[in-house]
Formats: structure tokens, sequence, C-alpha cells
């Protein structure tokens, strides 16, 4: 038995926690440039960071509970593009040396959640049940 079928049976929980986890690490971050939280600074809210700290905090949300999944990740995913070719690109063509990794691993992250969308366990899964039962 090969690897991918011994672990089938898990992929939607294992997706439905890396959605969850994608989303609310990206939530944490919003909440520090909207709010202070966990150690950040709040950001005047019409700032490039202030902007920033918006998309975080609702698109985590989104994200991570599986509301319009694709369209919220699309935002995450194209606001970590923005940071990483307007912030780190300029420091360096390694995302090592420039400090990037993190902001690319969110935009892959956010890459894949946008193709796969909510997932089984998702509110958009839900909604999308009591519409079609409707």
């Amino acid at each position: 038995m090969t690897p991918r079928h011994l672990f089938a049976s898990l992929r939607t929980p294992a997706y439905t926690i890396m959605r969850f986890a994608l989303g609310m690490l990206f939530w944490f971050h919003g909440a520090q440039k909207l709010f202070g939280l966990f150690g950040g600074k709040p950001q005047p809210l019409g700032s490039l960071m202030g902007v920033a700290g918006i998309i975080e905090f609702f698109g985590g949300l989104l994200v991570a509970f599986g509301l319009v999944t694709s369209y919220a990740a699309l935002f995450c995913l194209a606001e970590m593009a923005v940071a990483y070719l307007k912030v780190h690109v300029s420091r360096g063509a390694w995302p090592i040396v420039n400090g990037g990794e993190l902001a690319l691993l969110y935009l892959f992250g956010f890459l894949f959640i946008l193709t796969e969308g909510g997932g089984l366990w998702s509110i958009d899964a839900y909604l999308g049940g009591i519409r079609r039962r409707r």
C-alpha cells in the first residue's frame, strides 16, 4: 500500500486543519496591525499597513472558517504578492536573504486554498448543502 492510499482518509481533516491554521495565523497578523494585539502596534487605517491589517484580519477569518473561501484567499494571496514585491525584493533576490519566506509561504498556501475552496468541512459547504435542499 502506497503512502497516498494509506493516508487518503486523512485528506479532509488535514486540509481543514491546514486551512484553519493558515487563516488564524493570518488573522493574528491583522489583529496586531489593527488593534495592537499579540505584541503589535496599531497602524493608521488609511496607511498601507492599515489596509494590510484589514485584509489580514477579515481575510484570515474568512479563510479559517471557510466562508467565501476562494475569494478571501485571492485577496490574501494578492496582499502577500504585493508585500513580497514591495518590501522584500528590494532587500535582495533570495527569500532567505530578504526575509520574505513567510510572505511566500502565505502566498503559496493561499494559492492552494484558492484552487481547493473551502473543502467539505467549511461554511461554504454547509451553505451549499442548505441551498441544494431547498
